[in-house]
């Protein structure tokens, strides 16, 4: 029997590396294919699926290609239940810094993120006060 919280963390790790390197393959394999998307940031309501969300980061300049300096922290993995589970976690790329809540569930042997609901600010430049 596998450890659930070593398997999210896991997947927490390639959920970041997809995303640093704008992967959407490996993004395909974090995400279930009906997982959704949700953020107000910016004050409107913006909700993807994932057929639509994938281009959108296959479009971006990749901060691994740039050499932008990334990081994450998972802040909590909780399980609900034996098929469920949340994680929190916060990163910065892409000049912002993101508070996502990472809905999970077990599916066929495997975590996948079944929705997404994060947070953004804008990252302070180095050296700026």
């Amino acid at each position: 029997m596998t450890d659930p919280i070593a398997d999210i963390t896991t997947l927490l790790q390639k959920y970041y590396d997809a995303l640093v390197r704008c992967d959407t393959a490996l993004l395909a394999e974090v995400f279930h294919p009906e997982a959704h998307y949700f953020t107000a940031s910016d004050g409107q309501l913006l909700h993807l699926d994932m057929p639509t969300y994938f281009p959108i980061v296959a479009a971006r300049t990749s901060p691994d290609s740039t050499g932008e300096a990334c990081h994450y922290t998972i802040d909590s993995i909780e399980l609900i239940g034996p098929v469920t589970a949340l994680a929190r976690m916060r990163s910065t790329m892409l000049q912002k810094h993101f508070n996502d809540i990472l809905s999970l569930i077990l599916i066929d042997g495997q975590w996948r993120i079944i929705a997404k609901v994060f947070h953004f600010d804008p990252a302070t430049p180095t050296g700026a006060r």
